[in-house]
């Protein structure tokens, strides 16, 4: 599997499903997840800690000892300086007044009443609802100046659109890190609405 993935073959690791609401042009388009379920902490310790918790409870460490299979792609902060090193459903970023938290998205056979509640109290089950999201999508390695030139290139093009921010932006990074700079798969990804009056909409 390693091998595959150096050469960016995802075959077999699930994925959230969604519908393409719109086309933005230049590798960007808009997409509507359903309902999901993740398993989260809060990034209060340093280093890796908090994301191993997370690794832990999908290798067992719930309630019946079930293992669960991980998913893609990671999320976590543009402008962060963390790094996770393997293909994970995870998101890491910041809720007002709450800090920092990382996500595990589990995959699509959970909801909220049959996903193994978690064995360590600092890590949590959590329901989301559907969502519209604005996504442009770029490869190399994940960077600082990389991300934030794609979320300013998505953002201009979302001032111009029918669309509108309604979230912060994420960095979805859909492989290890050992798999080839030009073949890796990376989105921005900013949680958008419909804007609802002429005044708001720039107009293509």
């Amino acid at each position: 599997m390693a091998g595959s993935q150096i050469l960016g073959d995802r075959s077999g690791t699930e994925e959230p499903a969604y519908t393409v609401q719109a086309t933005l042009g230049d590798a960007m388009e808009v997409r509507r997840y359903g309902d999901r379920v993740a398993v989260e902490t809060d990034m209060s310790d340093s280093g890796g800690r908090p994301f191993m918790r997370l690794y832990d409870y999908i290798t067992g460490a719930n309630q019946g000892t079930r293992k669960i299979a991980m998913t893609i792609p990671v999320a976590m902060e543009p402008q962060g300086a963390e790094t996770i090193a393997m293909t994970a459903p995870v998101e890491m970023t910041r809720r007002a007044g709450q800090g920092r938290f990382i996500r595990f998205m589990l995959p699509a056979e959970y909801t909220i009443d049959t996903a193994p509640k978690p064995t360590n109290p600092r890590v949590r089950l959590v329901a989301l609802p559907a969502q519209d999201v604005a996504v442009r999508r770029f490869s190399g390695w994940r960077s600082p100046p990389l991300e934030r030139r794609n979320t300013r290139v998505l953002t201009d093009r979302l001032a111009r659109s029918d669309w509108r921010a309604s979230g912060p932006p994420v960095t979805w990074v859909y492989d290890p890190i050992w798999t080839l700079p030009f073949l890796r798969r990376n989105e921005i990804a900013i949680p958008v609405e419909p804007k609802t009056s002429a005044n708001d909409t720039g107009g293509d």
